[in-house]
């Protein structure tokens, strides 16, 4: 007679074999061309950005060399950023805040801002804040560098919407709730 099997747990053998196939050893980064996006509503302006459905490259990087490519990338976005503010503050200046007209500072552009008046070495830029809104026109400047040719301008309108439907939370009711006025009932959700 033969002793019975040993009956394991599906979810122990489970959780053993993820165990072993877990490496954090190398980064894979899918690039995808940018597309107006339709899916998220910026704080201002029009147009959305997002991507395409395909990515169009793909890259794998060691922990190191991402850490590296990271670096890299953050300075370059902190330069611009930093040559931004810069820009403002020379406009702001040349207008005494905004109250006298100029037009040396209408003809300003990041081009006027010197490398050398921008120090990025003296920055943490780990301590920096990357995902920064954009503003509309340099969302549309983005979309047009990645060949969007036609910005569906529906979709200012119907981001405009949202917004204000955003504005007003809830429904009138005091005190208690009428079902057949109440905004919230009639939206299927519990009385705000």
């Amino acid at each position: 007679r033969l002793p019975p099997p040993t009956a394991t747990s599906i979810l122990k053998r489970q959780k053993q074999l993820r165990r072993k196939n877990v490496r954090f050893d190398q980064v894979t980064v899918y690039y995808f061309a940018r597309r107006q996006g339709f899916t998220s509503v910026p704080s201002q302006g029009g147009s959305s950005l997002g991507m395409a459905q395909r990515h169009n490259s793909v890259r794998r990087y060691t922990l190191c060399e991402f850490a590296q490519e990271q670096e890299v990338n953050h300075r370059e976005i902190l330069r611009e950023h930093l040559k931004e503010e810069k820009l403002h503050a020379k406009k702001m200046k040349l207008t005494k805040n905004g109250t006298v007209e100029s037009e040396e500072a209408d003809g300003l552009t990041l081009e006027d801002v010197s490398d050398d008046d921008i120090d990025v070495e003296n920055v943490e830029v780990d301590d920096y804040f990357f995902l920064q809104p954009l503003p509309t026109k340099r969302r549309r400047a983005l979309l047009r560098a990645s060949g969007v040719h036609r910005i569906d301008a529906e979709e200012k309108q119907e981001l405009r919407a949202i917004r204000l439907s955003r504005e007003e939370c809830g429904c009138d009711c005091r005190l208690y709730c009428d079902p057949e006025a109440c905004a919230c009932s009639q939206a299927g959700i519990k009385c705000q």
